[in-house]
């Protein structure tokens, strides 16, 4: 499992585990500034999903990681295989909907979840404003499948937002493009076509929400809708900008975080 997920395990051994989970096109690194900041009170743990980072490209099965469920079993499996419990799951962007799947499934295992720029569904729906038509999705898969480095390009320093620091972005598509294109696809259609707005009200973990302005990938709308239906969560708009505050705003996310567990 450790080789598998290229599991980065430190901290305090008997602290309170918790758990980073990275986005799309991402690995572990995306974490850099925000997890050592809890590892003289927690147990810190690290990992790459399949097929991103340093994780065992081998291990990476179709059927499994077909739908979201893979990658949550995946995250319970690593919470089995380190016997951690009282978990504190921290996922950004998709990963945040990976870990509301998982403590739907075990929630004796998870404390407390923080839900870094989530969405149930990227697709708007009839009065659900997911953000994008099915047809933007279906261009950008279309996009993604045909030149995926050229997209990656295109789309990273967007995604990141902050156009005034141009180094985000570019750190952005260096990670989108240092991803297994072939994986990256699938994931990405998965990602993009899911739709777990019917799991939001199954969870019973308390969870935090952390909403960026201006996130053209889950807006303050989509924030919105899955702080009103998740029981008991908490919604911080932040004044971050973008999609991934854990790269552009780390502080700002640590001091969030550390506010609310």
């Amino acid at each position: 499992m450790t080789q598998r997920h290229a599991i980065h395990d430190t901290g305090l051994r008997d602290g309170q585990p918790m758990l980073f989970a990275h986005g799309f096109g991402c690995d572990q690194n995306m974490w850099r500034f925000v997890a050592p900041e809890f590892v003289g009170t927690h147990r810190v743990v690290l990992f790459d999903h399949v097929g991103a980072g340093r994780s065992d490209l081998r291990a990476y099965d179709e059927r499994r990681y077909s739908t979201l469920d893979g990658y949550a079993s995946d995250v319970l499996e690593i919470v089995h295989d380190l016997e951690l419990r009282d978990v504190i799951f921290v996922g950004h962007s998709v990963s945040a909907m990976i870990g509301v799947l998982a403590a739907v499934r075990e929630p004796e295992r998870f404390a407390r979840l923080v839900l870094i720029g989530p969405s149930p569904r990227y697709i708007d729906d009839g009065d659900y404003v997911g953000g994008f038509t099915k047809a933007d999705i279906e261009a950008m898969l279309e996009s993604l499948d045909s030149n995926y480095l050229g997209w990656s390009s295109t789309m990273a320093p967007v995604i990141m937002g902050n156009p005034d620091r141009p180094e985000l972005g570019q750190e952005l598509t260096n990670s989108f493009c240092a991803t297994d294109p072939e994986i990256a696809r699938k994931f990405a259609r998965v990602t993009f076509m899911s739709d777990n707005r019917d799991d939001l009200a199954k969870l019973r973990t308390p969870a935090l929400i952390l909403q960026c302005a201006d996130d053209v990938i889950a807006s303050s709308v989509v924030g919105d809708y899955v702080h009103e239906r998740l029981a008991g969560s908490t919604l911080v708009a932040m004044n971050a900008t973008g999609h991934c505050p854990n790269l552009s705003a780390p502080a700002e996310t640590v001091a969030a975080i550390k506010a609310y567990i």
